[in-house]
């Protein structure tokens, strides 16, 4: 059976569909909707983690490492971004004529006629879609969704539910979001990102406008950030041709869905349902204003869907985040370590804001592993200005993920020294995990906030920082 022969029957009860790189973010998310649908679900990777272990206990067929022998006849095979065509699992099924897929060609078979709510963005996209998913299922809606982490109130990244909306991350990498046809699609913010896949911002742009064209002309909205440049002239562009579009800001008076933030935490929200304005006074359930803004992107978002303002802002509190998400790690001898996912010198500057917010007198160090050489060299004088809210600032070795650096490519001493000579900041090379670990639990000291910038391996420290502080070996 060639692909095109595929139809949604293919991902639905009683078909097997087999999932190489099953434990990633991405693909295993796909198998828990899967498995909630009685679909039989195999998969293979490298590693086993916590991803791999909990789809286990759903009921899926684990294999560690790649082989051919790990087939057994699946209907379909879902490969991620990592797979080679040259893996043993890939060669043996277009062997034997299986229909490999990647997600962004499997996504309109997995998401069929459901109601697509997507959110795209640099930064945000993330949180947005679980606060989104979220509000939906305290209001009674029980979605369908999938999130690029782990909700804190739920345990999972997603779930088949019985309503008719489907919330997604829609990741620009590998261009997935290109398989998406959102009814409702929030923009978060554009600024370039992920060099290896698009080597010049003109590159990104032009996928984020593809994936804007995929909204229906008429039946569907665009909800873009009006605080945000970029996001603001790709809905100034839509609404130009009549299409309909929605724009939210906390900085913004223009804006069509607004929202203030009075202290730390209380929000008021203003804006336009169903042709009426609409006031509604909340909590925000996690800190900064960007947090503020992916709330009310959230709000926008379910307004648009039809919860009335006045439900989705009570259940807005009620939200406790996403795992690597500003995910408090513990508290041990006073010192608080805090787990996030910032990897873009934007979202690292605002994640140190929100600590600023939440801990306004704590001594603060920010411990930041580079995430690929690429990001590193692109965005190299963006990330030195990003750390001034810090203390201190303890750069680990370079996380090269998929990459090799090149010739020229600073070393993270080099950063050290680069924040220390242009920014001013008490910078240090630390090492690796285990290095970087010990440094800070013989220097920190009781009111101390150690949060972690990583999307790679650097949670470990975390780990052993509180290990070692609890005076456990």
């Amino acid at each position: 059976m060639s692909s095109s022969e595929l139809t949604a029957a293919h991902f639905q009860s009683g078909a097997h569909v087999h999932i190489v790189g099953i434990g990633g973010a991405g693909m295993s998310a796909i198998a828990r909707v899967l498995i909630g649908r009685g679909v039989r679900v195999s998969g293979s990777d490298r590693a086993l983690n916590a991803q791999t272990d909990a789809l286990a206990a759903l009921g899926a067929r684990i294999y560690e490492g790649h082989a051919a022998a790990n087939l057994n006849a699946p209907n379909v095979v879902l490969i991620s971004s990592a797979v080679s065509p040259e893996n043993s699992e890939v060669e043996a099924a277009t062997a034997r004529g299986i229909p490999v897929l990647r997600r962004r060609e499997a996504l309109p078979l997995l998401l069929g006629d459901s109601l697509q709510i997507a959110v795209a963005g640099t930064h945000g996209k993330t949180t947005t879609t679980a606060l989104i998913a979220h509000l939906l299922r305290e209001t009674g809606r029980d979605p369908s969704y999938i999130v690029g982490s782990t909700l804190l109130n739920s345990g999972d990244n997603a779930r088949h539910g019985t309503g008719d909306a489907f919330v997604i991350e829609a990741d620009e990498y590998d261009y997935m979001f290109l398989g998406l046809t959102p009814t409702i699609a929030v923009l978060t913010n554009l600024e370039h990102d992920h060099p290896d896949m698009f080597p010049t911002f003109a590159a990104m742009q032009a996928a984020f406008q593809q994936f804007i064209q995929r909204i229906p002309e008429y039946d569907g909205v665009l909800i873009a950030c009006a605080d945000d440049p970029q996001a603001l002239r790709l809905a100034k562009a839509r609404r130009s041709g009549g299409q309909p579009t929605l724009t939210y800001g906390i900085h913004t008076a223009e804006a069509d869905w607004r929202a203030t933030l009075h202290g730390a935490d209380r929000l008021v929200i203003e804006g336009v349902q169903d042709g009426q304005p609409v006031r509604a006074e909340s909590k925000l359930p996690i800190y900064g204003d960007h947090n503020a803004q992916n709330s009310l992107a959230a709000l926008a978002a379910t307004s648009a869907y039809g919860v009335p303002l006045a439900e989705a802002a009570a259940a807005l509190p009620s939200f406790r985040g996403t795992a690597r998400r500003f995910e408090v790690m513990g508290e041990t001898r006073g010192v608080t370590v805090i787990n996030d996912y910032a990897h873009h010198p934007t979202a690292i500057r605002a994640t140190l804001q929100a600590v600023r917010a939440r801990y306004p007198t704590a001594e603060v160090w920010a411990v930041w592993q580079p995430h690929t050489y690429s990001r590193t060299r692109l965005l190299l004088a963006a990330f030195i200005a990003a750390f001034g809210a810090a203390d201190h600032v303890l750069i680990t070795d370079i996380y090269g993920a998929r990459e090799q650096p090149q010739a020229g490519d600073p070393t993270a001493a080099d950063l050290a020294a680069m924040l220390r000579e242009q920014a001013g900041c008490a910078a240090l090379h630390s090492g690796d995990l285990i290095q970087t670990a010990a440094f800070l639990a013989e220097n920190v000291r009781a009111g101390s906030v150690v949060i972690l910038f990583s999307a790679g391996s650097a949670p470990q420290i975390g780990e052993r920082l509180l290990a070692a502080l609890a005076g456990v070996s």
